[in-house]
């Protein structure tokens, strides 16, 4: 269907931005489709910040003496209602992201499965646990979680809907508040999310979103805070863990990425070259976790370049809200000039364009032809800088040492892949990579969908998890309470000399290690 067709209804616009925090003033979004308007969303000054974190405050102390099993309601219901909705909410992250079909499909299913996940997790995450005492029978010792009170969650345009809604719902479960700041251009997915659950029942007030120039809110989002959850750009990332320090806040951030994969000499090259397009492709490559950098054993590199330039060949680019095309545009026109310039650069300088390395706006305002760049050399902007966009550079190697070598050679951490048809090779090879990610014969999936293993970076990718059990219990404080009976305590007995209780507490002790209770 052509993006003539089928535009976003504007009475649910107006509904979902009845939930910005905001005193009435309006900014404009644009389709990155076409260029031309799509919403006029509020936007929200210092103040309106600091009423969403008072009102925040004062809905979480209700929320959070809620039995878990009401608080888990929603987020279950959440599971089926955004798939049975999802030509809604796809039709939604298209329009203000410019990604394919296929690509927002993938963002409604990660919704779908990291809620699921964390609703059925949540009581075995929180749940009171005992804890070993110094005095077997004697030292009773709980481990309490406690909700941090109100997050702070600032998510990115790139991934709106999956970004934006699955780090907010291991946060609620938990027992706390969120004040939310999405990017003002794809706001509408974590809107139309927060609208639906609260239609699934979820009180209104623990979620409030504020919309707005970081210049102007920053300071007021991080006064507020209980804890920050932020992902976004490494710059950005560094400034705000200095801030969080200066007020004694935790903080995760998953920052950037310039990430390898690594095909060795007898990777299933048909599969490597098909895998590459998810890899390096997904959202136009404005995916923190995609492949940028491809390293190909001297031995296959002719045969899998020439695998993957037939898979490229195939792609078909355009702006269409069916499911035939395999690559949209991308969402900014900072994003295009960042791609144009890296590319523009590089081939100033030798590199080599095996395919793309063009702009294309007979489709779009803001297309860019996936691309593929050989002779690529450190001078080079695209060498070590995220690019953020649909560009790979490849390069060939001749050892696993050299790959490694080569792979761990930035400043980055956060993802990477192995080809190999020996899953015990590629497991040796990926544990020698400095990533918090590694996938086997997958750009990223296989690791990120993994929801019971938690996902983060390394180096300047960033510091904390998402996913598995730290994904929630960061939004937690911990609190050990511990009970001491009153026949042994600490102290010598009456008329006991401390010399006397010395020795006796060391026998007990060592008898103790002996029959292993201690």
């Amino acid at each position: 269907m052509s993006t003539d067709h089928r535009p976003l209804d504007h009475d649910m616009i107006r509904r979902v931005a009845r939930h910005v925090a905001s005193g009435g003033k309006t900014e404009q979004i644009t389709a990155p489709f076409t260029g031309e308007p799509l919403a006029d969303l509020p936007v929200s000054t210092a103040d309106d910040v600091r009423a969403a974190h008072a009102a925040a405050r004062a809905a979480q102390a209700a929320w959070a003496t809620m039995p878990l099993r009401e608080r888990i309601r929603p987020f279950r219901l959440l599971h089926d209602a955004i798939l049975d909705r999802r030509s809604e909410i796809m039709d939604i992250v298209q329009w203000e992201t410019g990604k394919a079909r296929s690509h927002a499909f993938e963002e409604v299913v990660d919704v779908a499965g990291c809620s699921l996940h964390y609703v059925r997790e949540a009581r075995e995450l929180l749940r009171p646990k005992r804890r070993r005492g110094i005095f077997p029978l004697a030292t009773g010792v709980i481990e309490l979680r406690h909700p941090k009170g109100v997050v702070t969650h600032i998510s990115p345009w790139n991934y709106p809907l999956s970004l934006g809604v699955t780090d907010a719902i291991p946060a609620l479960i938990a027992g706390n508040a969120i004040v939310h700041k999405p990017d003002t251009q794809t706001a509408l997915s974590t809107l139309w999310t927060i609208d639906l659950l609260v239609s699934l029942g979820m009180p209104r007030d623990i979620w409030q979103v504020v919309l707005g120039d970081p210049a102007e809110i920053g300071d007021a989002l991080l006064d507020g805070a209980d804890y920050v959850s932020f992902t976004g750009s490494t710059r950005a990332g560094r400034e705000i863990a200095v801030e969080a320090a200066r007020r004694f806040v935790g903080v995760s951030l998953e920052l950037g990425g310039k990430n390898p994969m690594i095909v060795l000499d007898d990777a299933d090259l048909d599969r490597a070259a098909r895998g590459t397009l998810r890899a390096a492709f997904s959202s136009a490559g404005q995916l923190c976790v995609s492949a940028e950098r491809i390293y190909v054993h001297t031995s296959v590199l002719d045969a899998f370049t020439g695998k993957l330039l037939q898979q490229i060949d195939g792609m078909k680019l355009g702006a269409g809200l069916d499911w035939t095309v395999t690559m949209g545009s991308l969402t900014s026109l900072r994003q295009l000039e960042t791609v144009r310039a890296h590319v523009d650069d590089a081939v100033a300088k030798g590199a080599t364009v095996l395919t793309g390395g063009r702009a294309r706006p007979d489709l779009g305002p803001l297309f860019y032809e996936p691309t593929v760049l050989l002779g690529v050399t450190d001078e080079m902007a695209v060498c070590r800088e995220e690019t953020f966009g649909p560009v790979i550079a490849v390069y060939p190697f001749t050892s696993e040492r050299e790959a490694i070598d080569s792979a761990n050679d930035t400043a980055y951490g956060l993802n990477a892949s192995v080809w190999t048809r020996n899953i015990t090779r590629g497991r040796d090879i990926a544990s020698r990579i400095k990533a918090g990610s590694v996938n086997i014969n997958e750009g990223y999936a296989a690791a990120y969908a993994s929801y019971d293993a938690p996902m983060g970076g390394r180096k300047t990718s960033g510091m904390g998890h998402r996913h598995g059990a730290e994904g929630m219990l960061k939004y937690t404080e911990l609190q050990v309470v511990a009970s001491q009976a009153s026949w042994l305590g600490f102290e010598p007995l009456p008329g006991m000399s401390y010399e006397r209780y010395a020795d006796t507490l060391a026998d007990v002790l060592k008898v103790m290690r002996r029959l292993g209770v201690k």
